[in-house]
């Protein structure tokens, strides 16, 4: 969720573009799905967004989906679908970008933190108990990087005492761990489209569901909370008329968007083979090394991490900000994910969070580095990236 930099770098003779952490394909088949919608009779809410949605049920494996403005409108909406409000508690990980806890706030909510786990970077599910209340509403895993969480450790009896699940799976768009797909073990997962994510609408995002009752919310809450649905009418049924049912938003995303992104969707499944592609090499590089910690990718067909982030912790902490520097001064635009939120000046002043509360997100972030991993990074590049690591 940051705004990709370019700038142009000479070596040995040659102009190469700098190497991002992240950045977006586009071809041709985008383009022209795009300026097919733009000659059409609707820019939104036309019928490229059902179509679009439609498709990602398809390749998700859900009855449901409402996409949005953005993968934070689409948050915003989960956590209002479930009913929660001023007073309750949601708990999360401090080990991600803000929406996922921001999302919550909105609505009036309590944040409760519950620490990760080292090995998956997810939050610790064997810990989200000890930090459930009478308060509790919801719960907000995050798949890091697209390293899917275990949800099905916990949702059965999660579900048992009334919380929803909300899976932000931003990263994890395509991932499957043990035969399991996103929407599995969740009442509700979010995914994003952001230029940097997987497949991208510009700006996105979408919630999918199983559940009737939370996908009629969604689409109310994303166009004002009104309704034209004459069935459903319960004052009148004139054809000009419509409802206002609840307080929404207008957090409507366009038939542009969703030609692109539907026309993306196609190349998924290349993209995360590429994405898992570029994990083995770095992995057979550094899988080794005592400078840094590297991450493989699932060897069980069953299981596909989907690799939106390849997160590299240093060994020294003191050498963290040495090594973003120089990666950097080499044109390598690397990365942090992420500050933890409980650290933050808001999350500090407003509900007492301190350094120390939360000791393995800390330790985490003060190593972590995220290192180039987009499907359009070439060989040579890749080859340069971890070059200039082993010379660090």
């Amino acid at each position: 969720m940051w705004i990709t930099l370019w700038i142009v770098w000479k070596t040995e003779g040659d102009f190469l573009r700098t190497i991002s952490y992240g950045r977006q394909f586009i071809d041709d088949e985008d383009i022209s799905a795009v300026v097919e919608t733009l000659k059409s009779d609707y820019l939104t809410q036309g019928p490229m967004v059902e179509a679009f949605e439609k498709d990602l049920c398809e390749y998700c494996g859900c009855k449901y989906a409402v996409a949005f403005s953005n993968g934070t409108a689409a948050l915003h909406g989960a956590y209002f679908a479930s009913g929660i409000k001023a007073g309750e508690e949601f708990i999360t990980t401090p080990i991600t970008f803000a929406a996922s806890a921001n999302a919550g706030l909105y609505l009036g909510a309590t944040p409760v933190f519950c620490d990760i786990d080292e090995n998956s970077y997810n939050i610790d599910v064997d810990r989200i108990f000890d930090f459930i209340t009478e308060k509790t509403r919801v719960v907000t895993p995050v798949s890091y990087g697209g390293n899917l969480v275990g949800l099905q450790k916990i949702y059965g009896d999660l579900s048992k005492r009334g919380i929803v699940v909300i899976h932000d799976a931003a990263h994890a768009l395509g991932a499957k761990k043990d035969g399991f797909d996103i929407v599995d073990f969740c009442d509700m997962a979010m995914v994003s489209f952001h230029p940097v994510k997987h497949i991208t609408t510009g700006e996105g995002g979408a919630i999918l569901t199983n559940n009737e009752y939370f996908f009629e919310k969604l689409k109310l809450f994303r166009n004002h909370g009104i309704t034209k649905d004459s069935d459903k009418m319960k004052f009148c049924s004139e054809p000009w008329y419509y409802e206002m049912w609840e307080l929404g938003y207008n957090y409507r995303i366009t038939d542009i968007q969703c030609a692109l992104g539907k026309s993306q969707l196609k190349k998924a499944d290349k993209f995360l083979k590429r994405r898992n592609e570029i994990a083995d090499i770095y992995y057979s590089e550094f899988g080794k090394s005592d400078k840094f910690k590297v991450i493989s990718g699932y060897k069980d067909e069953k299981s596909v991490n989907s690799f939106h982030l390849y997160p590299v912790l240093l060994s020294d902490t003191d050498e963290r900000k040495k090594f973003f520097e120089y990666m950097r001064q080499n044109n390598i635009w690397v990365q942090v994910h992420y500050i933890p939120l409980h650290l933050m000046p808001y999350y500090r002043s407003n509900f007492g969070f301190k350094e120390g509360d939360f000791p393995k997100a800390e330790d985490f972030y003060s190593r972590e580095v995220s290192i180039p991993m987009f499907p359009s990074i070439s060989d040579s590049e890749i080859q340069y990236v971890i070059d200039t690591m082993k010379k660090f």
